[in-house]
Protein backbone atom coordinates (compact mmCIF):
# COMPACT_ATOMS: atom_id res chain seq x y z
CA UNK A 1 0.00 0.00 0.00
CA UNK A 2 1.13 3.80 -0.75
CA UNK A 3 2.49 5.56 2.03
CA UNK A 4 0.19 8.30 2.50
CA UNK A 5 1.63 12.27 2.72
CA UNK A 6 1.09 14.26 4.91
CA UNK A 7 2.07 17.63 4.16
CA UNK A 8 -0.94 19.69 5.72
CA UNK A 9 -2.52 20.61 2.17
CA UNK A 10 -3.71 17.49 0.56
CA UNK A 11 -5.41 14.57 2.97
CA UNK A 12 -8.13 13.32 1.86
CA UNK A 13 -11.06 11.39 3.79
CA UNK A 14 -9.97 8.60 1.81
CA UNK A 15 -7.05 8.90 3.00
CA UNK A 16 -7.79 9.00 6.29
CA UNK A 17 -9.90 5.99 5.94
CA UNK A 18 -6.99 3.86 4.48
CA UNK A 19 -4.96 5.36 7.60
CA UNK A 20 -7.50 3.90 10.20
CA UNK A 21 -9.11 0.77 8.86
CA UNK A 22 -6.49 -0.38 5.91
CA UNK A 23 -3.50 0.56 8.67
CA UNK A 24 -1.48 2.55 5.76
CA UNK A 25 1.45 3.99 7.14
CA UNK A 26 2.09 8.11 6.45
CA UNK A 27 5.83 9.97 6.13
CA UNK A 28 5.96 13.80 6.33
CA UNK A 29 7.90 15.39 3.56
CA UNK A 30 10.47 17.85 3.83
CA UNK A 31 8.92 21.55 2.91
CA UNK A 32 6.16 20.50 5.68
CA UNK A 33 8.86 19.88 8.63
CA UNK A 34 10.76 22.61 7.12
CA UNK A 35 7.18 24.87 7.96
CA UNK A 36 7.24 22.96 11.40
CA UNK A 37 11.20 24.03 12.63
CA UNK A 38 10.28 28.04 11.42
CA UNK A 39 7.26 27.79 13.53
CA UNK A 40 9.15 26.30 16.47
CA UNK A 41 11.73 29.15 15.92
CA UNK A 42 9.15 31.60 16.45
CA UNK A 43 7.54 30.37 19.89
CA UNK A 44 10.86 29.72 21.03
CA UNK A 45 11.99 33.76 20.20
CA UNK A 46 8.26 34.51 21.71
CA UNK A 47 9.52 32.61 25.16
CA UNK A 48 13.01 34.18 25.23
CA UNK A 49 11.06 38.34 24.80
CA UNK A 50 9.59 37.18 28.10
CA UNK A 51 6.52 39.12 26.06
CA UNK A 52 3.08 37.41 28.15
CA UNK A 53 1.38 35.13 25.03
CA UNK A 54 -2.04 33.46 25.94
CA UNK A 55 -0.72 29.64 26.05
CA UNK A 56 2.88 30.09 26.24
CA UNK A 57 3.54 31.82 29.52
CA UNK A 58 -0.43 32.32 30.96
CA UNK A 59 -2.94 29.74 32.38
CA UNK A 60 -5.71 29.06 30.27
CA UNK A 61 -9.86 29.24 29.96
CA UNK A 62 -11.27 31.53 32.74
CA UNK A 63 -7.45 31.29 34.25
CA UNK A 64 -5.76 33.55 31.08
CA UNK A 65 -4.61 36.52 32.80
CA UNK A 66 -2.53 34.30 35.51
CA UNK A 67 0.89 34.96 34.23
CA UNK A 68 3.58 32.37 34.77
CA UNK A 69 7.33 32.46 35.21
CA UNK A 70 9.48 31.51 32.59
CA UNK A 71 10.87 28.77 34.73
CA UNK A 72 7.68 26.88 35.25
CA UNK A 73 7.06 26.99 31.35
CA UNK A 74 7.47 23.34 30.87
CA UNK A 75 5.47 22.01 33.86
CA UNK A 76 2.48 24.62 32.89
CA UNK A 77 2.30 22.52 29.63
CA UNK A 78 2.31 18.85 31.42
CA UNK A 79 -0.21 19.82 33.52
CA UNK A 80 -1.99 21.07 30.98
CA UNK A 81 -2.44 17.66 29.17
CA UNK A 82 -3.22 16.05 32.39
CA UNK A 83 -5.43 18.08 34.17
CA UNK A 84 -7.47 17.60 30.25
CA UNK A 85 -7.32 14.26 30.46
CA UNK A 86 -11.13 14.02 31.73
CA UNK A 87 -12.80 11.88 29.58
CA UNK A 88 -15.35 9.20 30.60
CA UNK A 89 -17.77 6.76 28.44
CA UNK A 90 -16.57 4.30 26.09
CA UNK A 91 -13.23 3.63 24.21
CA UNK A 92 -12.04 4.80 21.11
CA UNK A 93 -12.00 2.40 18.52
CA UNK A 94 -8.69 2.07 17.03
CA UNK A 95 -9.95 3.22 13.95
CA UNK A 96 -11.45 6.29 15.93
CA UNK A 97 -8.28 7.02 17.26
CA UNK A 98 -5.91 5.89 14.10
CA UNK A 99 -7.98 8.82 12.17
CA UNK A 100 -7.58 10.96 15.52
CA UNK A 101 -4.01 10.76 15.06
CA UNK A 102 -3.48 11.47 11.81
CA UNK A 103 -5.52 14.69 11.57
CA UNK A 104 -3.64 15.90 14.35
CA UNK A 105 0.09 15.29 12.35
CA UNK A 106 -2.02 17.39 9.31
CA UNK A 107 -2.69 19.88 11.56
CA UNK A 108 0.53 20.34 13.06
CA UNK A 109 2.49 19.86 9.88
CA UNK A 110 0.51 23.03 8.57
CA UNK A 111 3.51 25.25 10.35
CA UNK A 112 1.16 27.76 12.50
CA UNK A 113 1.18 25.62 15.78
CA UNK A 114 4.67 26.07 16.74
CA UNK A 115 5.66 22.42 17.70
CA UNK A 116 9.26 21.13 17.64
CA UNK A 117 9.87 18.24 15.17
CA UNK A 118 10.02 15.87 17.73
CA UNK A 119 6.97 15.66 18.55
CA UNK A 120 5.74 15.34 14.50
CA UNK A 121 8.18 12.30 14.50
CA UNK A 122 6.69 10.66 17.98
CA UNK A 123 3.07 10.89 16.48
CA UNK A 124 4.11 9.30 13.12
CA UNK A 125 5.95 6.53 14.51
CA UNK A 126 3.20 5.64 16.75
CA UNK A 127 0.89 5.71 14.22
CA UNK A 128 3.05 3.41 11.86
CA UNK A 129 4.18 0.89 14.43
CA UNK A 130 0.41 0.58 15.92
CA UNK A 131 0.79 2.64 19.36
CA UNK A 132 -2.85 3.31 20.11
CA UNK A 133 -3.27 5.43 23.04
CA UNK A 134 -6.64 4.41 25.17
CA UNK A 135 -8.89 7.87 24.62
CA UNK A 136 -12.08 7.94 26.63
CA UNK A 137 -14.86 9.18 23.84
CA UNK A 138 -16.81 11.66 25.45
CA UNK A 139 -15.80 14.87 26.94
CA UNK A 140 -15.67 16.94 23.67
CA UNK A 141 -17.87 19.88 23.14
CA UNK A 142 -16.10 20.63 19.91
CA UNK A 143 -14.90 24.19 21.25
CA UNK A 144 -12.11 24.76 22.20
CA UNK A 145 -11.63 22.13 19.99
CA UNK A 146 -12.15 18.23 21.22
CA UNK A 147 -9.92 19.08 24.22
CA UNK A 148 -10.73 15.98 26.48
CA UNK A 149 -9.84 13.03 24.09
CA UNK A 150 -6.86 15.14 22.75
CA UNK A 151 -5.59 15.21 25.89
CA UNK A 152 -5.63 11.41 26.62
CA UNK A 153 -3.58 10.95 23.02
CA UNK A 154 -1.20 13.11 24.26
CA UNK A 155 -0.61 11.70 27.58
CA UNK A 156 1.27 8.61 26.14
CA UNK A 157 3.79 10.98 24.08
CA UNK A 158 4.90 12.02 27.96
CA UNK A 159 4.93 8.39 28.87
CA UNK A 160 1.90 8.81 30.37
CA UNK A 161 -1.63 7.31 30.41
CA UNK A 162 -2.53 3.93 28.92
CA UNK A 163 -1.83 2.77 25.19
CA UNK A 164 -2.65 -0.08 22.91
CA UNK A 165 -0.31 -2.78 20.92
CA UNK A 166 -2.19 -4.89 18.84
CA UNK A 167 -4.40 -6.41 21.45
CA UNK A 168 -2.26 -5.59 24.58
CA UNK A 169 -2.79 -2.93 26.90
CA UNK A 170 0.15 -1.15 28.95
CA UNK A 171 1.19 1.87 30.11
CA UNK A 172 2.20 4.88 27.86
CA UNK A 173 5.94 4.20 28.71
CA UNK A 174 6.21 0.88 28.35
CA UNK A 175 4.74 1.25 24.89
CA UNK A 176 6.64 4.21 23.37
CA UNK A 177 9.71 1.76 24.68
CA UNK A 178 8.32 -0.78 23.10
CA UNK A 179 8.83 0.77 19.28
CA UNK A 180 12.64 2.52 20.37
CA UNK A 181 10.54 5.84 21.66
CA UNK A 182 11.66 7.75 25.04
CA UNK A 183 8.72 9.93 26.77
CA UNK A 184 8.90 13.48 25.66
CA UNK A 185 8.91 16.50 28.36
CA UNK A 186 6.58 19.19 26.30
CA UNK A 187 7.87 22.54 25.49
CA UNK A 188 6.17 25.78 25.08
CA UNK A 189 3.23 26.18 23.83
CA UNK A 190 2.98 22.36 23.06
CA UNK A 191 0.46 20.88 25.07
CA UNK A 192 -1.93 22.99 24.19
CA UNK A 193 -1.27 22.85 20.24
CA UNK A 194 -1.61 18.70 20.68
CA UNK A 195 -4.54 19.55 22.45
CA UNK A 196 -6.81 22.39 21.27
CA UNK A 197 -8.03 21.03 17.72
CA UNK A 198 -10.96 19.38 16.13
CA UNK A 199 -9.29 16.26 15.41
CA UNK A 200 -11.57 13.89 17.09
CA UNK A 201 -14.94 15.49 15.70
CA UNK A 202 -13.17 15.70 11.84
CA UNK A 203 -11.54 12.04 12.04
CA UNK A 204 -14.92 10.65 12.46
CA UNK A 205 -16.56 12.92 9.93
CA UNK A 206 -14.16 11.57 7.27
CA UNK A 207 -14.90 8.14 8.15
CA UNK A 208 -18.90 8.94 8.20
CA UNK A 209 -18.33 10.74 4.86
CA UNK A 210 -16.75 7.63 3.19
CA UNK A 211 -19.33 5.00 4.40
CA UNK A 212 -22.41 7.42 3.80
CA UNK A 213 -21.29 7.96 0.29
CA UNK A 214 -20.70 3.70 0.14
CA UNK A 215 -24.53 3.68 1.64
CA UNK A 216 -26.09 6.20 -0.90
CA UNK A 217 -24.61 3.63 -3.91
CA UNK A 218 -25.92 0.49 -2.35
CA UNK A 219 -29.15 2.21 -1.94
CA UNK A 220 -29.11 3.37 -5.46
CA UNK A 221 -28.16 -0.65 -6.82
CA UNK A 222 -30.78 -2.41 -3.54
CA UNK A 223 -33.75 0.59 -5.18
CA UNK A 224 -33.01 0.13 -8.77
CA UNK A 225 -33.23 -4.14 -8.08
CA UNK A 226 -36.78 -3.52 -5.90
CA UNK A 227 -37.78 -1.28 -8.66
CA UNK A 228 -37.28 -3.87 -10.96
CA UNK A 229 -38.78 -7.51 -8.71
CA UNK A 230 -41.95 -5.36 -8.34
CA UNK A 231 -42.01 -4.20 -11.66
CA UNK A 232 -41.93 -0.74 -11.41
CA UNK A 233 -40.46 1.43 -14.68
CA UNK A 234 -37.00 3.04 -14.74
CA UNK A 235 -38.64 6.07 -16.45
CA UNK A 236 -39.12 8.10 -13.62
CA UNK A 237 -34.79 8.03 -14.15
CA UNK A 238 -34.70 9.55 -17.36
CA UNK A 239 -32.59 12.18 -18.00
CA UNK A 240 -35.15 14.41 -19.38
CA UNK A 241 -37.04 14.67 -15.89
CA UNK A 242 -33.37 15.34 -14.19
CA UNK A 243 -32.63 17.89 -16.88
CA UNK A 244 -35.59 20.70 -15.97
CA UNK A 245 -34.88 20.09 -12.15
CA UNK A 246 -31.02 20.33 -12.29
CA UNK A 247 -29.78 18.95 -9.00
CA UNK A 248 -26.55 17.30 -9.01
CA UNK A 249 -27.40 14.70 -6.85
CA UNK A 250 -30.61 13.55 -8.26
CA UNK A 251 -28.70 13.43 -12.09
CA UNK A 252 -26.24 10.94 -10.53
CA UNK A 253 -29.23 8.83 -8.61
CA UNK A 254 -31.19 8.30 -11.90
CA UNK A 255 -28.08 7.91 -13.92
CA UNK A 256 -27.03 4.80 -11.71
CA UNK A 257 -30.33 3.45 -12.43
CA UNK A 258 -30.92 3.21 -15.66
CA UNK A 259 -27.26 1.89 -15.88
CA UNK A 260 -27.69 -1.06 -13.09
CA UNK A 261 -31.22 -1.64 -14.95
CA UNK A 262 -29.30 -1.27 -18.45
CA UNK A 263 -30.58 -4.69 -20.71
CA UNK A 264 -33.17 -5.71 -17.91
CA UNK A 265 -36.03 -8.57 -19.40
CA UNK A 266 -37.55 -7.77 -16.51
CA UNK A 267 -37.87 -3.69 -17.08
CA UNK A 268 -39.26 -4.41 -20.92
CA UNK A 269 -41.43 -7.28 -19.88
CA UNK A 270 -44.17 -4.95 -18.35
CA UNK A 271 -43.45 -1.60 -20.57
CA UNK A 272 -46.89 -1.45 -22.22
CA UNK A 273 -48.92 -2.30 -19.26
CA UNK A 274 -51.91 -0.11 -17.71
CA UNK A 275 -50.14 1.09 -14.44
CA UNK A 276 -49.44 4.69 -14.64
CA UNK A 277 -46.96 5.77 -11.65
CA UNK A 278 -45.02 4.02 -9.66
CA UNK A 279 -45.50 4.72 -5.36
CA UNK A 280 -43.43 7.42 -4.72
CA UNK A 281 -40.57 5.16 -2.93
CA UNK A 282 -39.67 3.35 -6.38
CA UNK A 283 -40.66 6.91 -8.21
CA UNK A 284 -39.04 9.51 -6.48
CA UNK A 285 -35.91 7.54 -5.54
CA UNK A 286 -33.56 10.17 -7.71
CA UNK A 287 -35.07 12.88 -6.17
CA UNK A 288 -34.40 11.94 -2.32
CA UNK A 289 -31.61 9.77 -2.98
CA UNK A 290 -30.11 12.91 -5.00
CA UNK A 291 -31.07 15.56 -2.20
CA UNK A 292 -28.81 12.84 0.33
CA UNK A 293 -26.68 12.85 -1.97
CA UNK A 294 -25.77 16.88 -2.13
CA UNK A 295 -25.90 16.81 1.64
CA UNK A 296 -23.21 14.27 1.98
CA UNK A 297 -21.48 16.45 -0.76
CA UNK A 298 -21.68 19.34 1.68
CA UNK A 299 -19.98 17.61 4.52
CA UNK A 300 -17.28 16.24 1.88
CA UNK A 301 -16.16 19.87 1.37
CA UNK A 302 -16.33 21.08 5.18
CA UNK A 303 -14.12 17.95 5.81
CA UNK A 304 -11.83 18.44 3.04
CA UNK A 305 -11.23 21.76 4.31
CA UNK A 306 -11.24 21.08 7.98
CA UNK A 307 -8.64 18.78 7.73
CA UNK A 308 -6.20 20.84 6.02
CA UNK A 309 -6.82 23.43 8.50
CA UNK A 310 -4.70 24.46 11.55
CA UNK A 311 -7.43 24.44 14.21
CA UNK A 312 -5.35 24.77 17.51
CA UNK A 313 -5.22 28.70 19.79
CA UNK A 314 -3.10 30.67 19.61
CA UNK A 315 -1.56 30.53 16.51
CA UNK A 316 1.90 31.42 15.21
CA UNK A 317 2.37 33.76 12.24
CA UNK A 318 5.14 35.78 10.12
CA UNK A 319 4.75 39.24 11.88
CA UNK A 320 4.16 40.43 8.17
CA UNK A 321 1.16 38.31 7.22
CA UNK A 322 -0.96 39.63 9.84
CA UNK A 323 -2.48 43.22 10.03
CA UNK A 324 -4.08 42.91 13.71
CA UNK A 325 -2.67 44.01 16.63
CA UNK A 326 -0.92 40.44 17.76
CA UNK A 327 1.55 39.16 20.31
CA UNK A 328 4.72 38.21 19.63
CA UNK A 329 8.42 39.89 19.07
CA UNK A 330 10.83 40.01 16.07
CA UNK A 331 9.25 38.10 12.79
CA UNK A 332 6.86 35.81 15.46
CA UNK A 333 3.02 37.09 15.80
CA UNK A 334 0.87 35.50 17.83
CA UNK A 335 -2.53 35.94 17.19
CA UNK A 336 -5.31 34.19 19.61
CA UNK A 337 -8.62 33.28 17.72
CA UNK A 338 -11.27 30.65 17.17
CA UNK A 339 -10.14 28.30 14.76
CA UNK A 340 -10.65 25.11 17.22
CA UNK A 341 -14.93 25.71 16.93
CA UNK A 342 -16.38 22.73 15.79
CA UNK A 343 -19.77 24.31 14.00
CA UNK A 344 -17.98 23.76 10.82
CA UNK A 345 -18.36 20.21 10.91
CA UNK A 346 -21.28 20.34 13.49
CA UNK A 347 -23.36 22.03 11.41
CA UNK A 348 -23.21 19.93 8.42
CA UNK A 349 -22.63 16.59 10.38
CA UNK A 350 -25.89 16.89 11.87
CA UNK A 351 -27.30 17.46 8.56
CA UNK A 352 -25.72 14.57 7.17
CA UNK A 353 -27.66 12.92 10.28
CA UNK A 354 -30.83 13.92 8.33
CA UNK A 355 -30.34 12.80 5.03
CA UNK A 356 -29.11 9.32 5.69
CA UNK A 357 -32.19 8.93 7.83
CA UNK A 358 -34.27 9.84 5.04
CA UNK A 359 -32.16 7.32 2.93
CA UNK A 360 -33.31 4.92 5.48
CA UNK A 361 -37.01 5.86 5.75
CA UNK A 362 -37.29 5.47 2.14
CA UNK A 363 -35.57 2.36 1.80
CA UNK A 364 -37.76 0.57 4.52
CA UNK A 365 -40.37 1.64 2.72
CA UNK A 366 -39.30 -0.21 -0.38
CA UNK A 367 -39.17 -3.11 1.80
CA UNK A 368 -42.32 -2.97 2.64
CA UNK A 369 -43.54 -2.57 -0.71
CA UNK A 370 -42.02 -6.22 -1.21
CA UNK A 371 -43.42 -7.56 2.00
CA UNK A 372 -46.77 -6.40 2.44
CA UNK A 373 -49.57 -8.37 0.94
CA UNK A 374 -51.99 -5.42 1.00
CA UNK A 375 -49.61 -3.59 -1.75
CA UNK A 376 -47.45 -6.06 -3.14
CA UNK A 377 -47.46 -7.12 -7.03
CA UNK A 378 -49.66 -10.11 -7.32
CA UNK A 379 -46.46 -12.43 -8.73
CA UNK A 380 -44.67 -12.05 -5.14
CA UNK A 381 -46.36 -14.46 -2.30
CA UNK A 382 -46.73 -12.92 1.13
CA UNK A 383 -43.90 -11.73 2.88
CA UNK A 384 -41.68 -13.09 0.09
CA UNK A 385 -42.21 -17.13 1.10
CA UNK A 386 -44.38 -19.91 -0.07
CA UNK A 387 -46.99 -20.93 2.13
CA UNK A 388 -47.55 -17.83 4.07
CA UNK A 389 -49.03 -18.29 7.50
CA UNK A 390 -46.91 -21.68 8.11
CA UNK A 391 -43.92 -19.69 7.23
CA UNK A 392 -43.30 -15.90 7.85
CA UNK A 393 -40.51 -15.41 5.65
CA UNK A 394 -39.12 -12.12 5.64
CA UNK A 395 -41.56 -10.26 7.83
CA UNK A 396 -39.81 -9.40 10.79
CA UNK A 397 -36.79 -8.20 9.04
CA UNK A 398 -39.27 -5.25 8.10
CA UNK A 399 -39.79 -5.02 11.95
CA UNK A 400 -35.78 -4.37 11.81
CA UNK A 401 -35.63 -1.79 8.96
CA UNK A 402 -38.50 0.22 11.06
CA UNK A 403 -36.65 0.29 14.16
CA UNK A 404 -33.82 1.22 12.66
CA UNK A 405 -35.61 4.24 11.01
CA UNK A 406 -36.87 5.27 14.15
CA UNK A 407 -33.93 4.89 15.98
CA UNK A 408 -32.34 7.30 13.29
CA UNK A 409 -35.38 10.02 14.37
CA UNK A 410 -34.38 10.11 17.29
CA UNK A 411 -31.16 10.85 17.42
CA UNK A 412 -30.49 14.23 18.77
CA UNK A 413 -29.39 17.29 16.94
CA UNK A 414 -26.10 18.08 18.67
CA UNK A 415 -25.40 21.01 17.11
CA UNK A 416 -28.32 22.92 18.63
CA UNK A 417 -26.98 23.19 22.02
CA UNK A 418 -24.95 24.95 24.18
CA UNK A 419 -23.25 24.56 27.30
CA UNK A 420 -20.94 27.56 28.47
CA UNK A 421 -17.85 26.29 30.43
CA UNK A 422 -14.76 27.20 32.00
CA UNK A 423 -16.20 30.57 34.18
CA UNK A 424 -18.18 31.85 30.86
CA UNK A 425 -15.34 32.33 28.82
CA UNK A 426 -15.63 29.32 26.67
CA UNK A 427 -19.49 30.32 26.73
CA UNK A 428 -20.63 29.14 23.00
CA UNK A 429 -18.99 25.36 21.69
CA UNK A 430 -19.96 23.31 19.37
CA UNK A 431 -20.88 20.24 20.33
CA UNK A 432 -19.40 18.90 16.91
CA UNK A 433 -18.03 14.90 18.46
CA UNK A 434 -21.37 14.05 19.52
CA UNK A 435 -22.61 15.37 16.22
CA UNK A 436 -19.94 13.14 14.43
CA UNK A 437 -20.74 10.36 16.78
CA UNK A 438 -24.51 10.98 16.44
CA UNK A 439 -23.52 10.89 12.41
CA UNK A 440 -21.99 7.60 11.88
CA UNK A 441 -24.70 5.57 14.20
CA UNK A 442 -26.98 7.02 12.09
CA UNK A 443 -25.02 5.87 8.44
CA UNK A 444 -24.67 2.57 10.65
CA UNK A 445 -28.26 2.15 10.96
CA UNK A 446 -28.69 3.36 7.59
CA UNK A 447 -26.31 0.35 5.53
CA UNK A 448 -28.53 -2.02 8.09
CA UNK A 449 -31.26 -1.06 6.32
CA UNK A 450 -30.29 -0.66 3.08
CA UNK A 451 -28.94 -4.79 3.20
CA UNK A 452 -32.47 -5.34 4.41
CA UNK A 453 -33.53 -3.73 1.25
CA UNK A 454 -31.22 -5.70 -0.35
CA UNK A 455 -31.62 -9.59 0.79
CA UNK A 456 -35.62 -9.00 0.17
CA UNK A 457 -34.57 -7.96 -3.13
CA UNK A 458 -32.95 -10.67 -3.90
CA UNK A 459 -35.36 -12.89 -2.41
CA UNK A 460 -38.51 -11.33 -4.54
CA UNK A 461 -36.11 -12.19 -7.36
CA UNK A 462 -37.02 -16.05 -7.07
CA UNK A 463 -40.71 -15.86 -7.48
CA UNK A 464 -39.95 -14.31 -11.36
CA UNK A 465 -39.26 -16.97 -13.80
CA UNK A 466 -37.25 -17.26 -17.32
CA UNK A 467 -36.28 -13.36 -17.50
CA UNK A 468 -33.13 -11.93 -17.11
CA UNK A 469 -32.30 -8.53 -14.72
CA UNK A 470 -30.47 -5.46 -15.72
CA UNK A 471 -26.28 -5.64 -15.89
CA UNK A 472 -25.66 -4.09 -12.59
CA UNK A 473 -28.49 -5.16 -10.54
CA UNK A 474 -27.80 -8.89 -11.84
CA UNK A 475 -24.55 -8.71 -10.60
CA UNK A 476 -26.26 -7.40 -6.99
CA UNK A 477 -28.43 -10.19 -7.08
CA UNK A 478 -25.38 -12.60 -7.60
CA UNK A 479 -23.27 -10.98 -4.58
CA UNK A 480 -26.22 -11.02 -2.83
CA UNK A 481 -26.47 -14.51 -3.17
CA UNK A 482 -23.04 -15.24 -2.74
CA UNK A 483 -23.38 -14.40 1.23
CA UNK A 484 -27.24 -15.47 1.53
CA UNK A 485 -28.63 -18.31 0.13
CA UNK A 486 -32.39 -18.15 -0.79
CA UNK A 487 -35.75 -18.20 1.90
CA UNK A 488 -36.95 -21.56 1.33
CA UNK A 489 -37.99 -22.25 4.91
CA UNK A 490 -38.21 -20.06 7.93
CA UNK A 491 -34.93 -19.92 9.63
CA UNK A 492 -33.01 -17.06 11.98
CA UNK A 493 -32.35 -14.01 9.32
CA UNK A 494 -30.24 -11.82 11.35
CA UNK A 495 -27.37 -14.15 9.61
CA UNK A 496 -28.49 -13.01 6.31
CA UNK A 497 -28.89 -9.10 7.48
CA UNK A 498 -25.54 -9.15 8.98
CA UNK A 499 -24.25 -10.81 5.75
CA UNK A 500 -25.71 -8.46 3.80
CA UNK A 501 -24.84 -5.34 5.65
CA UNK A 502 -20.95 -6.23 5.62
CA UNK A 503 -21.62 -6.58 1.82
CA UNK A 504 -22.79 -3.23 1.23
CA UNK A 505 -20.47 -1.58 4.34
CA UNK A 506 -17.09 -3.13 3.38
CA UNK A 507 -18.18 -2.04 -0.43
CA UNK A 508 -17.85 -5.37 -2.11
CA UNK A 509 -21.08 -4.78 -3.49
CA UNK A 510 -20.33 -1.68 -5.49
CA UNK A 511 -17.55 -3.53 -6.36
CA UNK A 512 -19.24 -6.58 -7.94
CA UNK A 513 -21.27 -4.28 -9.54
CA UNK A 514 -18.70 -2.24 -11.28
CA UNK A 515 -17.00 -5.34 -12.69
CA UNK A 516 -20.23 -6.42 -14.09
CA UNK A 517 -21.29 -2.62 -15.40
CA UNK A 518 -17.06 -2.35 -16.49
CA UNK A 519 -17.99 1.64 -15.02
CA UNK A 520 -17.72 3.51 -11.97
CA UNK A 521 -20.79 3.96 -10.24
CA UNK A 522 -21.58 7.70 -9.64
Amino acid sequence: MTEIRIDGESLTPEDVERVARDDATVFVPDEARERVRTSRERVEAVVESGEAVYGVNTGFGELVDERIPQEDIETLQTNLVRSHAAGAGRELTREEIRAMMVGRVNALVKGYSGVREIVVDHLVTMLNEGVHPVVNSRGSLGASGDLAPLAHLALVLMGEGTATIGEVRMDGEDALGMIGLEPLTLAAKEGLALINGTQLSVGLAALAVCDAERAIRAADIAGALTTEVTMGTTASSDPAIADVRPHAGHAKSARNVKCLTADSEIVESHRNCDRVQDAYSIRCLPQVHGAVRDAVAHLRDAVEIELNSATDNPLIFPADSVNSRASGTGDAAVLSGGNFHGDPLALPLDYLTNAVTELAAISERRVDRMLNPNVQEPHLPPFLTERSGLRSGYMIAQYTAAALVNENRSIGRASMDNTPVSGNQEDHVSMSAQSAFNARRAVENALAVVGIELACGAQAAEFIDDLTHGVGTGAAYDAVREVVPPLTDDRPIHEDISAVETLVGSGLLEERVEDALNESLE
